[in-house]
């Protein structure tokens, strides 16, 4: 077995559920009552067998710890500095920019490779770290013709910028020094919303590490709006104690309209996605005024977070990456999504079956909840994807809604024809 570096945790979990922390279930930690953080943090309630949070880090050169970490406590210093302590209260103020109205599913385009033509939709989301160049920081595009061209989506689409990624990309943009002309050049693209980066609150850290996340998440999303950017505020949190505290945050400053939410991850495994859906309907009655979110994954739960939030947008990422594997959506007879394998000729756009994915992807969100319905609805006219020489293309819908067999059907011309890998 590989021996993990001296600056990594050293410690293995392999049923990682029992670091998942519920105040319901489990007693706080031992070592808890005596710590500084106490206040903020709320302590932990596992079921790890840990004395406290400090149990999780288990680096064999402390002195090299990268976590924000009191066992290094140089670096400990020099995160808490850059984010001014790990409380909400002295984070600036700003001004409220307004809920934009889109609707309930929003598809997402990550790049614009494999298609040919527009894809003809009224609302996209894109992700930041492919809007900017996260090694200049610079913006790629300076026009919206540009950013349509970039993106292959119409030149007035409304443009949700999704802040959800990978640790390396959102740890670069922190590290980014003139965020500030680059929130700029966002808002002279007229984008409509955006979501501030989703940095990592893990279950296997010290909650100091956690608690500098969420003051960064926060940071964030003030630079966004005094920007006069429409922003959504990514709720991350490991403990009841963390919605608490974000709700009470976002009662005291009604500047804050929209919440965001990633359950695409840990957040949306078995049951634990209950949970989280719990935490955020609480959140939305602490905060006792209309609320909006903007979910990713999770499309299961938009009824009950319905319940709660004034608005609820689900930025819809599905429809894009099972068509860069050539798979095709249908509805089964009882009205459940499912999606079969689509060969398609060598070197033939996508555009077609990328177009009917996006508009069966949203009837099935947008359908009656009785199966018998949801599996006959039709979404209204299909929208097209226009060729980049203005010639239409049709999603080709035929009858797949009705027939979920013919989803597999035989391309046009199958002797030009190659299989991807299987997902």
């Amino acid at each position: 077995m590989n021996r993990r570096p001296a600056h990594e945790p050293s410690r293995q979990f392999p049923q990682p559920q029992r670091l998942w922390d519920d105040a319901a279930h489990h007693a706080p930690s031992l070592g808890c009552p005596t710590c500084l953080e106490r206040d903020r943090c709320g302590g932990v309630h596992t079921d790890a067998g840990i004395l406290d949070c400090h149990d999780l880090c288990t680096c064999a050169d402390k002195a090299k710890c990268d976590m924000v970490c009191r066992f290094n406590l140089s670096l400990f210093v020099a995160r808490m500095r850059e984010v001014k302590g790990l409380g909400f209260n002295n984070a600036p103020r700003t001004h409220a920019n307004g809920v934009p109205k889109i609707p309930l599913v929003v598809p997402f385009v990550d790049h614009r490779y494999g298609r040919a033509a527009i894809l003809d939709e009224p609302v996209v989301a894109i992700s930041l770290y492919e809007l900017v160049n996260m090694a200049t920081g610079k913006v790629h595009v300076g026009s919206r013709a540009e950013l349509a061209a970039r993106f292959l989506i119409p030149d007035g689409a409304q443009i949700v910028v999704s802040g959800v990624g990978k640790d390396g990309p959102i740890e670069r943009w922190w590290e980014l020094t003139d965020r500030g002309s680059i929130l700029a050049a966002l808002r002279h693209l007229g984008v409509t919303l955006v979501t501030t980066p989703n940095y990592s609150v893990l279950t296997d850290v010290p909650r100091t590490d956690n608690l500098h996340a969420m003051k960064r998440i926060l940071l964030a999303w003030t630079e966004m709006a005094a920007a006069g950017l429409p922003a959504a505020l990514h709720l991350n949190g490991r403990t009841e104690h963390d919605y608490s505290r974000w709700g009470d945050l976002i009662a005291g400053r009604p500047e804050i309209e929209v919440v965001a939410f990633e359950f695409a991850t840990g957040c949306g495994r078995g049951e634990r996605i209950d949970w989280h859906v719990a935490q955020l309907c609480a959140l939305a009655r602490r905060v006792g005024r209309p609320l909006s979110i903007i979910v990713r994954g999770g499309g299961r739960k938009l009824d009950v977070l319905r319940q709660h939030f004034a608005q609820v947008n689900l930025i819809e990422t599905e429809a894009f990456a099972r068509t860069i594997r050539r798979r095709r959506a249908y509805l089964t007879e009882a009205g459940r999504l499912k999606w079969a394998k689509f060969a398609t000729p060598v070197g033939a756009p996508i555009d077609d079956l990328f177009a009917h994915n996006v508009s069966l992807v949203r009837a099935a969100y947008e359908a009656p909840r009785h199966p018998a319905l949801a599996s006959r609805s039709l979404p209204g006219r299909p929208r097209r994807a226009a060729h980049a020489n203005d010639e239409s293309v049709e999603p080709r819908l035929l009858r797949e809604l009705d027939l979920p067999g013919e989803a597999g059907g035989v391309a046009a011309q199958p002797q030009r024809v190659v299989a991807t890998a299987k997902s």
